[in-house]
């Protein structure tokens, strides 16, 4: 049987570019139970910078765990639409993070990018909140 993982992933920047912080749940499919969570420093980037790189977490963490199958949930529109390439990627700066994502998708069965709200993302977002705060005081 495949192993599947829900993802809520979040990256936040205290100005844009400013200090940045990832935060990253990850859920096992079948009962919703938390497996994972990362609240990391990411040190200056730009708010979709770290967006780009707190899925690029939660994916890289995901296959360690052994996960074939992903849903991943952001609340940055942008980088939904990029990774579904609904848009495409014009900001050179993006770029490589995208690619970079778009590298680790493939080591999947199959990955779905999912924009939700900023309410719906609450804990991730709290992580975001708890990196930078940590790395700030």
């Amino acid at each position: 049987m495949d192993k599947s993982v829900i993802i809520y992933s979040d990256g936040g920047a205290r100005g844009n570019p400013g200090p940045a912080a990832a935060g990253v749940v990850i859920y096992a499919s079948e009962d919703k139970k938390a497996i994972e969570t990362i609240s990391e420093y990411l040190g200056e980037l730009t708010n979709n910078q770290a967006e780009y790189r707190a899925v690029g977490l939660g994916l890289a963490k995901a296959r360690e765990l052994g996960a074939q199958t992903a849903i991943c949930y952001l609340d940055s529109e942008l980088v939904v639409k990029q990774l579904t390439l609904k848009y495409k990627v014009k900001n050179h700066q993006l770029g490589p993070y995208f690619v970079k994502v778009w590298n680790l998708v493939q080591q999947f069965k199959k990955v779905e990018f999912k924009h939700i709200s900023r309410e719906q993302n609450k804990v991730a977002d709290r992580l975001v909140n708890e990196a930078l705060d940590k790395k700030l005081k």
